[in-house]
């Protein structure tokens, strides 16, 4: 990995292939070599690169039998490529309209069980169908037999429910494409963010800065990435803009450095909605979600607020309406039933199909944790807070 001195990292270049058989996987080694002189491109101009991955179209429209033994063994074919290769793969949402679909829960546990590198989602909300009640039952149920069945419950780290989830999007679990040799790019920036914000006196003034940092760190990220597609011919679609944070890179931080108070304070809705706007006036071809993201279990401060109390589930989806995750790794007590799962995720879903907007629902139910007892996890991506209330 290529060090840099750069403010911001790339999170993530998602290649999209288009399989047409699930054992055939000429894509996916295309797609590796690609991916690989992608890194090369941008590590020789000093970016630093944390992952690779790649994501396809919906399940089922290259594997229709999925719930087969057969089709067990064609994508664990693919998570043990995925995994000698170093990259990550999303299998895309394996349910995309509104039905209610028998035994998908014990299915999802059995992957988690079966796989180490393969994320994959289920549709929620659509443009065209909104809300789509019965898939939500079926996404509920499976985020209480994958948390049953993988340790600390950390399997969910791998599935969510999503809601007008656009294709192209790189960040995981949501990801899936429609069209082949395509690349988008996601972004690690709550350093870039907070220093902006360290010099602003007010939040007009912070928005100004921001933007501008932004459009100036950015734009030679689009350049390098055309370069790329005309040097390979594969499709730039551009990059998702969202600040995501990583454990030594918090957007918490970032929002308490323009508020001056903790996470969870009055204020704190304002400075979110401040960062959705300059995130959408950017200039840059955008993608993904292309808003804040709130992920409680991959943030030090927002996780150390949920710790002293400072907000709850109903603030995050207070928050949801102007920034542009939903609830992601969010703790919840291990014997939430699939009913009240399904309650949160209808709440998510109804707030994108309000605001027509991407949201997902990367809930954590912790076995054997009630509300307010800590949590830690074997994932170097997660980091301690407490199990949160059900609103």
């Amino acid at each position: 990995m290529a060090s840099s001195s750069r403010n911001f990292r790339i999170r993530t270049i998602t290649a999209g292939v288009r399989l047409e058989n699930a054992a055939r996987l000429g894509e996916v080694e295309q797609a590796l070599g690609f991916l690989e002189m992608a890194r090369s491109h941008f590590e020789g101009r000093e970016y630093e690169i944390q992952t690779l991955r790649i994501a396809t179209q919906p399940l089922a429209d290259y594997l229709p039998d999925w719930t087969s033994r057969a089709a067990f063994g064609a994508i664990e074919g693919l998570d043990r490529l995925a995994a000698a290769e170093r990259v990550v793969c999303s299998i895309g949402p394996v349910i995309t309209d509104d039905r209610y679909e028998e035994g998908f829960a014990r299915w999802a546990a059995e992957l988690v069980q079966r796989t180490s590198e393969i994320s994959f989602s289920a549709s929620v909300a659509s443009a065209r169908n909104g809300v789509h009640w019965r898939t939500v039952r079926s996404a509920a149920e499976a985020i209480a037999a994958i948390a049953g069945a993988s340790r600390g419950g950390e399997g969910n780290f791998r599935f969510a429910a999503t809601a007008f989830a656009p294709p192209g999007t790189p960040f995981f679990p949501a990801a899936y494409f429609t069209q082949g040799r395509a690349f988008s790019i996601g972004l690690e920036s709550p350093r870039l963010v907070q220093e902006a914000f360290l010099e602003s006196e007010d939040i007009g003034e912070a928005k100004r800065i921001l933007g501008s940092r932004m459009e100036a760190a950015l734009r030679p990220v689009e350049e390098s990435a055309r370069e790329i597609a005309l040097e390979t011919g594969w499709a730039y679609l551009g990059i998702d803009v969202s600040p995501a944070p990583g454990l030594d890179a918090s957007i918490g931080g970032a929002i308490e450095s323009l508020t001056g108070e903790p996470f969870g304070s009055a204020s704190t809705l304002a400075a979110c909605a401040a960062i959705t706007d300059v995130l959408r006036a950017l200039g840059v071809q955008k993608c993904g979600y292309s808003g804040l993201m709130l992920p409680v279990l991959e943030d030090t401060v927002l996780a150390k607020r949920v710790v002293e109390g400072r907000y709850g589930v109903s603030e995050l989806l207070l928050y949801s309406s102007v920034c542009g995750t939903g609830l992601d790794v969010v703790p919840l007590p291990g014997d939430t039933p699939p009913e009240d799962l399904g309650r949160l995720v209808q709440d998510v879903a109804a707030l994108a199909a309000k605001y027509d907007k991407p949201l997902s629902a990367r809930l954590f139910p912790v076995p054997g944790k009630a509300v307010g007892e800590p949590v830690r996890f074997d994932n170097p991506h997660l980091t301690g807070a407490v199990v949160m209330e059900l609103p």
